[in-house]
């Protein structure tokens, strides 16, 4: 896959370079881009987006706003209303996991690390049809697929919302912005924006290509939950999910102390000592950046369990020989990172490290033959594994 080229202006992005939207709009403001990909056409139809909210693994809401009020429902939808029943939507959420061409368009916007593309949902609506005015906590690509939507924004500061609701809608939405987007067309949204996007006519489709953004709360869990694991693996024989291979840290075996404490009149108190002897282990646990890779690489790569991996009968063996032709590409679902010598790949750690070939293979999703040909034995090894889960490919 080609990694786009961050200096050079592109119509998706409304003849701005990577750079310069990141500069100018990214996390700022909203940015409406016509025909950001001229003469569209969806990677899936709308009936395909139908058949996928059938499937168990699938995850799909169906939100409809009729005469009493809304409503809200979770899949798999064994049948849905009629196309001439105007006011409803249906949402698929995750549809890269199960369409190579939509997995592709996603990677379109590679200009923004993996670690912040999540995934693109569809959504498909008859005439009327919306979730209402609302406000999201991630950064959004909306990009009309099919029919016409029209978008009105507002950057206002009152988020309050409508109580009792199985819908999270704004109580009070003033828009400042109402744009009609047409096949082809996008629209940029920050973080907070709210926004009201409602189907003008059948056949709307509506792709939504989104961003994590996590909480402090959820990082600075996820950074102690990954120390303590390497706590665990190093002295209490436990590694946990974060814990293994273990990295290099402190001795943390020897045992507390409290000798010359004298006796005590209230034995059902916590001793201070033991107290402050707990909080000066904190000084000692390893919090650096080889720790919060290992959390985010791990976290980061992990799936949904919509992700299913389809490996060939008689998988290739690189090891015993790399094709003359051909490439290896990893499959729609794979999330491959890498950070130091730590490598990861769909929430598990390599125990390989990393070496240059496998940091090409991340970034442009390939490697040529003749770079795997360049590879160490024990990568050549590992890369079979993944070739064996179905987790990679081989395309002659």
């Amino acid at each position: 896959m080609t990694i786009p080229d961050i200096d050079q202006p592109t119509p998706l992005l409304g003849g701005l370079s990577p750079q310069e939207f990141m500069r100018d709009y990214w996390q700022k403001k909203p940015l409406l881009v016509r025909q950001a990909i001229p003469g569209f056409e969806p990677p899936v139809t709308i009936h395909e987006v139908q058949t996928l909210a059938r499937r168990d693994e699938v995850e799909s809401r169906l939100i409809v706003h009729g005469e009493h009020g809304w409503s809200l429902k979770h899949g798999p939808f064994r049948r849905l209303p009629p196309a001439s029943q105007p006011n409803w939507t249906l949402l698929v959420q995750s549809v890269d996991l199960h369409d190579d061409a939509t997995a592709a368009l996603m990677r379109q916007f590679r200009f923004i690390s993996d670690a912040r593309l999540d995934d693109l949902m569809i959504s498909i609506a008859t005439d009327g049809g919306g979730v209402g005015p609302h406000f999201d906590s991630y950064d959004v690509f909306l990009l009309q697929g099919h029919g016409r939507r029209r978008w009105r924004t507002s950057r206002q500061a009152d988020r309050a919302l409508l109580p009792g609701l199985p819908l999270k809608i704004l109580a009070d939405f003033q828009p400042d912005a109402d744009d009609i987007l047409e096949p082809g067309d996008m629209l940029y949204l920050p973080p907070h924006v709210c926004h009201d996007g409602v189907a003008i006519g059948n056949d709307c489709m509506t792709l939504s290509i989104g961003f994590r953004v996590p909480s402090q709360a959820t990082l600075a869990r996820g950074l102690l939950e990954a120390a303590a694991d390497q706590v665990s693996a190093q002295h209490l024989g436990d590694p946990g999910l974060y814990g293994h291979p273990c990295l290099s840290g402190p001795d943390l075996g020897a045992l507390y102390t409290d000798a010359g404490t004298p006796a005590t009149r209230t034995p059902a108190a916590l001793p201070d000592s033991l107290v402050q002897a707990t909080l000066d282990t904190l000084s000692r646990i390893r919090l650096d950046q080889a720790v919060a890779a290992r959390f985010l690489g791990q976290w980061l790569t992990s799936l949904p369990d919509s992700a299913l991996f389809d490996p060939a009968d008689e998988p290739l063996s690189l090891s015993a020989r790399v094709p003359d032709a051909g490439r290896l590409v990893l499959d729609r679902c794979t999330r491959l990172m890498y950070s130091g010598p730590q490598i990861f790949i769909n929430g598990e750690i390599a125990s390989q490290a990393v070496e240059p070939g496998l940091e090409t293979l991340a970034d442009r999703r390939a490697l040529a033959a003749e770079d795997v040909r360049r590879l160490s034995p024990a990568t050549l090894a590992l890369l079979d594994e993944w070739l064996q889960e179905g987790w990679l490919h081989w395309e002659a």
